[in-house]
């Protein structure tokens, strides 16, 4: 067959995937954005059709760069990317690279050092916690790609994926989240007959599969025709069908399979022949390795020796190195040597580095290694880990995860000195590089070879990068782990009077979480005796130490000693920064403990210093509680002033952390505005950084409820149960959100949550576990009193009631999540019976709610208010109502919020009012079987109308029953045809009654 840009080399067989992937292709020139993967079993042609479509990349008029993966342990992290994005350096002129990767370049120089060299003005990045600066890696990079995609289509072609390393699968997950509106493809290639569940790729896999942009074709063997016709074009003569169908019956279409026997058959001269005559036929008995092992017996045994030693080098070797480890042949012998290696197609030299080589497929590599017994292979790691140390010389530290790899592969022989030393460095080059995976396995490998010896400096290291490394992948199942290493490296530095090292383990803060004592306290703690009591260094401590006395023990009286005691450090030391730091840590200390106006009066001071001092974390922090405190007073334009410039901050840092939580404050803000569409962006944003976030998850939640999207409420909910599931039984977020959006749920579809009895008791757990624990943030504990402050009011429990009332009132005249407080106290006092207290507390809510315009909350408030006035009775009460009820049904109608609409024309119908703009319907019919009577001359169904008005199919029967009895129809046709002939239409607004 002819495809698109076709080569001089064989291409046969694989029409149906050309097809799709030359139409991935022209959407990604359109501007939609494709990840595509090419799986199956070695030598099916992965890679030879990802050529292909290179080629018709290039045809039309992309840029193709290729990264590739080796299976060596020593290979560096990152190594596909840092070879693509090597190729953009050397292609670029400074002035391109430099617009293409913006204020990401710094980030991306710490994995390719090459861009300093191309840029040496650049300028390094704010230094952020490891987490998060491994997020800001991975968005200046694929900002990268995606800018160097805008000029020119960019396909990006990773070959064997299934020996990445992990952060080189997380930063392809990572892109394929954001490419969809870019110009970019990605093209994947991996064996999955190599893929176990542990296998790292096949977590990625599954996180892949759920995106937009992802396709993934399975290559098979070619059928007999196509192996015939590649057989020949191979051979470049006529084959017999004999010798046709015995290729095809022992390769089954494999075309490396099928190239290394149609190579051996012609070296026999049997390819000419009507048949395999040979002494053992064709034998394959396991894959091709006894093919390989026939082709390599063609070799001198000269050469078999020396590639022998190639492939415990690596799949990619240089001949300096071969030289060193084989003191019996020079450089010229090692040149002949490799050039009849060549011929045979053995090795391929690699693209413009001289003297390099690589085996032209892996199984070629694993056959020659795997001929070498254990104790021959121990000891060529041996030669091979010395010389290439010697080799390397003062730049061996460069080299040291290769070191690392052959080190610990000799270790038997050599011992484990070399192992260890290699490791730490592997080890903190990887952390460098923000790569927290790769760094972990090299600390552990580090750790393990040291075995059973009594701790010292270099085990001590050892276990500060261990500890690192766990908290920056920030498994918490693993967090006491982290911490605990972190301890054992502190101690030991502490007690050898390496004072310098042991405060750096100190400052080195772990993840705070909310309600949940980490440990690290204790280490701050000692690590302030280590320091002088007025130091710069324990003003430092201590703001680390008020930030974890607040967030984790809940403790705000403590925290406050500690800030206050750096903040008078900072002030006689006039250090603009230390006080800075601290004026952000307790601000966002503030919010957790609901002390609004306090936060507030840190922030003229806080802004004062920030023009003098760029320390964009502690802004974050800072901008955090300021905006939250705003909100729950009331001040909605002050809140968006701080959203902004903390947007514009944490997308400077390109923190994960930080993004995520500008998105769920943003949420928030728009929320109690309704403006849904935005409310919907960022949540979408925030979920798609932190899919498990359960304040993001709370924010969506309850967006999907006020909208009446109950089934998509429900599956958020789901999510809020499992991040739940996923912590630790501590009163952490999780669970704080959990209890307060389960009754927050029921209240908007009107007292029945619509879940089931586990909902409800995970929200009943949630809640006893936050209220008993001792480390309790106040903001956690205030959200589980408005869950049950709801709860209360839908069971009128007037006891549980008048207990939520005590708990709500000191925060009383402000906001918790979307909910107005007075209007939470309003519900409780009616509850319990004090109606002149209830309606206090609701006209409070409601002059809160519009001078804040909160104009949902606002709603609510008239909506409920109402209910209680109806329920009252008498004239006044019945007309201040129906003021209410009309004003609460403009809001909730112009802002789509189906379920209170639902609610506030029921209470109209209670009350024998009619909204505002409904006309007089004839034959005494109430506005809302006007309703009804539209949607059955719709033909909708009782299900259907009663899903569409969130009300009962039995409340629906009665609608209809007294529709039928008022018009006089005998059934639904005829009621059908009485609206049609009184102007009441199928859609709403167009009545000419």
């Amino acid at each position: 067959m002819t495809q698109p840009g076709q080569t001089g080399r064989i291409f046969v067989g694989r029409d149906r995937e050309m097809a799709q992937l030359t139409a991935a292709l022209d959407s990604v020139i359109a501007g939609k954005g494709r990840l595509v993967l090419l799986a199956g079993e070695p030598g099916i042609g992965k890679t030879r059709t990802a050529q292909e479509l290179a080629q018709y990349a290039l045809a039309r008029g992309a840029q193709v760069s290729w990264g590739r993966c080796y299976e060596e342990e020593g290979t560096p992290p990152y190594w596909p990317w840092v070879q693509l994005i090597r190729t953009f350096v050397e292609r670029m002129e400074p002035e391109q690279l430099q617009a293409a990767m913006g204020v990401g370049a710094a980030d991306i120089g710490a994995i390719v050092p090459d861009i300093f060299l191309a840029l040496p003005n650049l300028e390094p990045s704010p230094a952020l916690e490891p987490e998060a600066a491994r997020f800001r890696l991975f968005d200046s990079i694929t900002r990268f790609f995606k800018n160097a995609g805008r000029s020119q289509p960019l396909v990006l072609v990773l070959d064997d994926i299934h020996w990445a390393d992990e952060p080189s699968l997380q930063l392809l997950q990572f892109l394929a989240r954001e490419i969809e509106d870019s110009n970019l493809m990605v093209v994947g290639c991996y064996r999955d007959v190599e893929l176990s569940r542990q296998h790292p790729l096949s977590q990625t896999l599954a996180q892949l599969s759920r995106e937009s942009v992802y396709q993934r074709h399975l290559l098979r063997g070619l059928d007999r025709e196509a192996t015939s016709e590649y057989i020949e074009a191979a051979a470049g003569t006529d084959v017999s069908q004999e010798v046709l169908e015995a290729v095809y019956t022992h390769t089954e279409g494999n075309p490396f399979f099928t190239t290394e026997v149609i190579q051996l058959l012609s070296d026999r001269g049997e390819l000419s022949g009507e048949s395999v005559g040979g002494p053992d036929g064709i034998r394959i008995p396991e894959g091709v390795r006894e093919v390989i092992g026939q082709r390599l017996n063609g070799l001198s045994e000269e050469c078999n020796r020396e590639l022998t030693k190639c492939a415990v080098l690596g799949s990619e070797f240089g001949v300096d190195a071969l030289v060193r480890i084989s003191p019996e042949i020079n450089q010229d012998q090692a040149l002949e040597l490799m050039e009849e290696a060549l011929a045979m197609r053995l090795i391929e030299e690699v693209p413009q580095q001289l003297g390099r080589y690589r085996f032209t497929h892996a199984l070629i590599q694993e056959t020659l290694a795997g001929e070498l017994s254990l104790t021959r292979q121990v000891r060529l790691h041996a030669t091979i880990a010395q010389e290439l140390e010697q080799m390397y010389g003062v730049d061996a530290e460069e080299h040291a995860a290769e070191l690392a790899h052959h080190f610990a592969m000799a270790e038997a022989a050599v011992g484990p000195e070399k192992l260890v030393h290699y490791s730490l460095v592997a080890g903190e080059r990887s952390l460098a590089a923000y790569a927290y995976e790769e760094a972990l396995t090299f600390f552990q490998q580090g750790l393990s070879a040291k075995g059973e010896q009594e701790l010292d400096a270099q085990g001590a290291a050892l276990l500060f990068g261990l500890g690192q490394a766990q908290l920056a992948l920030w498994v918490r199942t693993k967090l006491s782990e982290a911490v605990g290493n972190l301890d054992q490296a502190f101690d030991y530095y502490a007690e050898s009077g390496d004072t310098e090292r042991a405060l750096a383990i100190a400052e080195h803060q772990t993840h705070s979480v909310v309600g949940r004592n980490t440990g690290s306290i204790n280490r701050v703690t000692l690590a302030l005796t280590m320091v002088p009591s007025n130091s710069v260094m324990s003003g430092r401590l201590l703001a680390i130490r008020g930030s974890i006395l607040g967030q984790e023990f809940g403790d705000y009286e403590g925290a406050d000693a500690d800030f206050s005691q750096a903040l008078a450090i900072a002030q006689n030391e006039d250090d603009a920064a230390l006080e800075l730091r601290i004026l952000g840590g307790a601000a966002y200390m503030d919010f957790y403990h609901s002390k609004w106006r306090e936060c507030l009066k840190k922030v003229p001071r806080a802004l004062e210093l920030l023009k003098t001092v760029d320390d964009p974390i502690s802004e974050l922090f800072l901008r955090f509680g300021a905006a939250l405190a705003e909100l729950a007073t009331g001040h909605a334009d002050a809140a968006r002033l701080h959203l902004a410039e903390g947007m514009n901050v944490a997308e400077r840092l390109r923190d994960r952390f930080f993004l995520c939580g500008m998105f769920f404050r943003q949420s928030l803000a728009f929320h109690l505005t309704g403006e849904w569409q935005i409310v919907r962006e960022s949540t979408d944003h925030g979920l798609a950084l932190l899919p498990m976030d359960p304040r993001v998850v709370c924010c969506r939640i309850l967006l999907e409820y006020e909208v009446g999207d109950f089934d998509q409420g429900d599956i958020y909910l789901e999510r809020s149960l499992e991040s739940m599931r996923l912590a630790e039984s501590d009163p952490t977020l999780e669970y704080g959100y959990l209890a307060a959006v389960v009754p927050l749920s029921g209240q908007i579809r009107g007292g029945d949550p619509g879940h089931q009895d586990t909902t409800l008791d995970a929200a009943t757990y949630a809640s006893d576990l936050v209220l008993s624990s001792p480390f309790t943030s106040p903001v956690s504990a205030y959200f589980v009193h408005t869950g049950l402050a709801f709860t209360a009011a839908q069971q009128r429990d007037g006891a549980a009631a008048r207990e939520q009332y005590s708990a709500l009132k000191p925060i009383q005249g402000t906001m918790m999540l979307q909910v107005s407080v007075d209007r939470m106290l309003g519900l409780l006092a009616q509850t319990f019976g004090d109606l002149d207290l209830a309606g206090s507390h609701f006209n409070d809510s409601l002059d809160f709610c519009r001078k804040a315009g909160y104009r949902p909350e606002l709603a609510w408030t008239c909506c409920d208010y109402a209910g209680m006035l109806v329920e009252t009775g008498g004239k006044e009460n019945q007309e201040r109502a129906t003021a209410l009820l009309e004003e609460g049904l403009a809001i909730s109608t112009e802002l789509g919020m189906k379920p209170l609409m639902s609610r506030i024309t029921g209470l109209q119908e209670q009350a024998g009012s009619e909204p505002a703009d409904s006309p007089n319907y004839p034959n005494g019919l109430t506005g809302r079987e006007v309703g009804v009577l539209r949607l059955i001359s719709g033909g909708k169904t009782n299900r259907e109308i009663a899903d569409e008005l969130f009300i009962s199919v039995k409340t629906v029967n009665n609608h209809v029953t007294n529709i039928l009895t008022k018009t006089n129809s005998a059934n639904r046709a005829e009621a059908a045809t009485y609206a049609a002939a009184h102007g009441i239409t199928a859609t709403p607004g167009t009545d000419s009654s």
